[in-house]
């Protein structure tokens, strides 16, 4: 069965955008634990980062550092957070959180409920960012 993902990556259900290739897709998280925390997934469905084919999971950090330029450009922060926890979802994804604090990463705290027109906001600033 397709996971969440998956159905995102097809346009089956509906996510926040902000970047595409071939390979690999970049959407914001809809239970953010900060406003711009994104996910970086590959299209591919594999469940486990580290059973991805070596040059696909390298291309992945690639990407994920061409979308974190653009969400720290509309996201003032100090740095972007990478965490990869992979136990929420069946399919390899990078969390990448605008960071001040070293507990805006901290995954036990309560997450944000930002409206849909809230997340529409902040994919088309991300993506306005990264041109």
């Amino acid at each position: 069965m397709a996971s969440i993902f998956t159905k995102i990556i097809n346009r089956e259900i509906p996510g926040h955008i902000v970047a595409e290739d071939e390979n690999f897709i970049a959407f914001l998280d809809i239970t953010p634990l900060v406003t711009g925390h994104t996910l970086v997934v590959p299209k591919k469905e594999v469940d486990y980062i580290f059973d991805m084919d070596d040059d696909i999971l390298a291309s992945m950090n690639v990407f994920a550092k061409k979308v974190a330029k653009g969400v720290k450009k509309a996201i003032p922060c100090k740095r972007i957070g990478v965490a990869v926890i992979g136990l929420e979802v069946p399919h390899t994804h990078m969390h990448l959180v605008p960071m001040n604090t070293a507990n805006d990463i901290n995954f036990t705290q309560s997450k944000l409920q930002p409206s849909q027109e809230q997340l529409a906001a902040t994919a088309r600033n991300i993506r306005e960012a990264l041109g």
